[in-house]
């Protein structure tokens, strides 16, 4: 359960990582969808976090469930 966790972590760090770079080029580029990118890259910093918290839960009541039902 523990590399699952820790899979997701570097999912959402790298995925946080990408759109802040694609942010970036395309603010410095004078790109037309710098504005758009801008408005992905704070959504996300808080969509992403907030997402990898609620699998974590979702991870952990499953964990404890199945150490509930196996008596072993």
């Amino acid at each position: 359960m523990k590399k699952i966790k820790q899979i997701a972590c570097i999912i959402g760090a790298v995925l946080l990582a990408g759109i802040y770079l694609l942010a970036l080029i395309f603010s410095i580029t004078d790109h037309s969808q710098a504005k758009s990118w801008l408005s992905a890259a704070i959504y996300a910093t808080i969509a992403v976090p907030v997402l990898l918290y609620a699998f974590l839960l979702i991870t952990k009541a499953l964990d404890r469930k199945h150490h509930d039902e196996d008596p072993s």
